[in-house]
């Protein structure tokens, strides 16, 4: 008798299933939050201004995601339409010192936060004297500790209002599947509420399937993945140099160990959104040494969102189309058209990469035997240029 096949568990990620995912900009007030949605939106939304909770309700944006991959396809089919991918981007109030008791604009902040799916976090790392820093002076690892705490205290408050109600299930005792069941997700609170109580964030866990099946309907702040955004001056981010990042590389590996860190001047950023064109922004980066890093913030974020592309193509249209890593090829379908999904047959695929080995030559991708036809558990890869073939959709 052949051995059985290992049963392999399928990952569930923290967070909300889809592709649909937002990212906010977070950090403590007149950190640089509005003047940096304003830079990556390429628009006048937000409030930037030198006083603390200027940003009241958040503001939402939709940003094209810069692919090199995309550029070349347009190029190549020189389509009727184009449509490339987006991704999602709120602008949120700023946090202070106790927001997780109510200070300031403490409960609507968190709030906001609760509705994204990661976060940029910014963290001030220049001296003006002209722009008020609420703590009062500039000390990036102590406000990387004040915004830890606050959302860490929050999510102790949601997670023991969460087992104050599960243990109103388990006291009527018994021993049906359902109170198994409900013992079991009790025990599961239990473990992430003295996890947050040991200082921990819950995204730093090493959670099972059963495990997160029960945290994501929590919608912890601290599940959420994190982008750091060090804000420098303009001067420190083209020399590359500034007395604090040594502190808070430092910080990030003892407290968040993983998460990526991306120097970043806004002042710069915003000086180069007043350019009319371009080439003319370009220009200005050759002459002072350095290169936006907007398109690195919004790569990295889908990046951490565990997003990725698949694309259609041909005269009519060019699309990036966005899904989670690790989808099928059904569920991609799904992305298209819903009906895709329940009536997928097949998908004829090849990957970005070998179109582009071979020139732009799909008749060379062919020859060589790149073209696969895959059914419904192929699990689809980013930069596959995917033909979907369904059946006609029951009425």
């Amino acid at each position: 008798m052949p051995p059985k096949k290992p049963v392999v568990e399928e990952k569930i990620p923290l967070g909300r299933p889809g592709n649909n995912l937002k990212s906010g900009i977070v950090g403590l007030a007149n950190v640089g939050k509005s003047t940096l949605f304003q830079a990556i939106t390429k628009s006048n939304l937000g409030n930037p201004a030198n006083f603390p909770y200027a940003t009241i309700e958040p503001e939402e944006a939709r940003v094209v995601v810069p692919d090199e991959r995309f550029d070349y396809l347009v190029d190549k089919y020189k389509p009727k339409s184009v449509v490339p991918a987006n991704l999602t981007v709120y602008d949120i109030a700023g946090l202070t010192r106790g927001s997780s008791t109510g200070a300031g604009l403490g409960n609507a902040f968190l709030s906001h936060i609760r509705a994204v799916d990661a976060i940029f976090q910014v963290v001030r790392c220049f001296d003006d004297a002209e722009i008020i820093h609420i703590e009062g002076d500039v000390n990036p690892t102590r406000d990387l500790d004040i915004i830890s705490t606050e959302l860490r205290l929050k999510d102790i408050e949601f997670v023991e209002k969460a087992l104050e109600n599960q243990k109103k299930k388990t006291r009527m005792g018994g021993q049906s599947l359902e109170q198994k069941k409900a013992r079991q997700e009790q025990e599961i609170i239990e473990k992430v509420l003295a996890w947050l109580n040991d200082d921990k964030d819950v995204r730093k866990g090493n959670w099972g399937p059963k495990e997160i099946e029960v945290i994501n309907p929590l919608f912890l702040l601290t599940a959420k993945p994190v982008v750091y955004l060090v804000n420098l001056s303009e001067r420190d981010f083209i020399r590359k140099k500034n007395k604090h990042l040594p502190k808070i590389a430092e910080w990030i590996k003892e407290h968040a160990d993983g998460d990526p860190i991306i120097p970043v001047s806004v002042a710069f950023e915003e000086r180069l959104t007043r350019y009319e064109t371009e080439d003319e922004a370009k220009e200005e980066m050759k002459n002072v040494g350095a290169e936006t890093v907007i398109p690195k913030l919004i790569t990295q974020m889908r990046k951490t969102l565990q997003l990725g592309s698949f694309f259609t193509t041909g005269p009519d249209e060019v699309r990036q189309w966005t899904i989670r890593t690790g989808t099928k090829a059904p569920q991609a379908a799904g992305v298209i058209h819903t009906d895709f999904e329940k009536t997928f047959i097949q998908a004829v695929v090849y990957n970005f990469n070998v179109l582009k080995e071979c020139g732009g030559d799909e008749a060379e991708v062919k020859a060589k035997g790149k073209i696969m036809t895959k059914g419904k558990e192929y699990v689809v890869e980013d930069g596959d240029i995917m033909l979907i073939k369904a059946g006609a959709a029951k009425s």
